[in-house]
Order: structure tokens, then sequence, then C-alpha cells
């Protein structure tokens, strides 16, 4: 690997690790997803550098598109539900 490539790959695992404890420590229920969907996101990234392009789309689609859809889905689905 270059040194550019080597470089974007440490940068998008250091975002990766404090996108997660983001997600583990945030405050909210939205900021976590949001953070768990941008540790999908920079995984999918970093699948694209190490060359790997179907699991990135894959990473990305299903990972960071649908998981962090589907999840505020449901977070709206269960808060809609406490004025019931």
């Amino acid at each position: 690997m270059s040194h550019l490539t080597t470089i974007v790959t440490v940068v998008l695992c250091i975002t990766m690790i404090v996108a997660a404890f983001m997600a583990i420590r945030g405050q909210s229920v939205a900021i976590a997803i949001l953070a768990a969907g941008l540790v999908s996101l920079c995984a999918s990234v970093v699948f694209l550098v190490v060359a790997s392009p179907d699991v990135a789309m894959t990473e990305a689609a299903i990972g960071s598109g649908l998981t962090t859809f589907l999840l505020f889905f449901v977070l709206a689905r269960v808060r809609g539900g406490e004025n019931d």
C-alpha cells in the first residue's frame, strides 16, 4: 500500500473508534444511531480502500443505509407509541 492509502486507512479507523465510543456513550438514541451508521460507513470506505468493492457496496447499502433507516423508523414508532 502507498503512504496515502495507509494514512487514509488510519484516519478512517480512528474515526470508526471515536464514532463507536459516541454510539456507546451517546446522550441520546438518535446520536447513537447516527454514530453507528458512521462506523458502518467508514468500514465500507476501508473495504473500498483495501480493494474489496463488493463487500464495500454491501456494507454501505445494508450496514450504513438500511440499518440506520430501520433504526430511525423503529425509534419514531416507539416514540409515537408513548402518546397512546
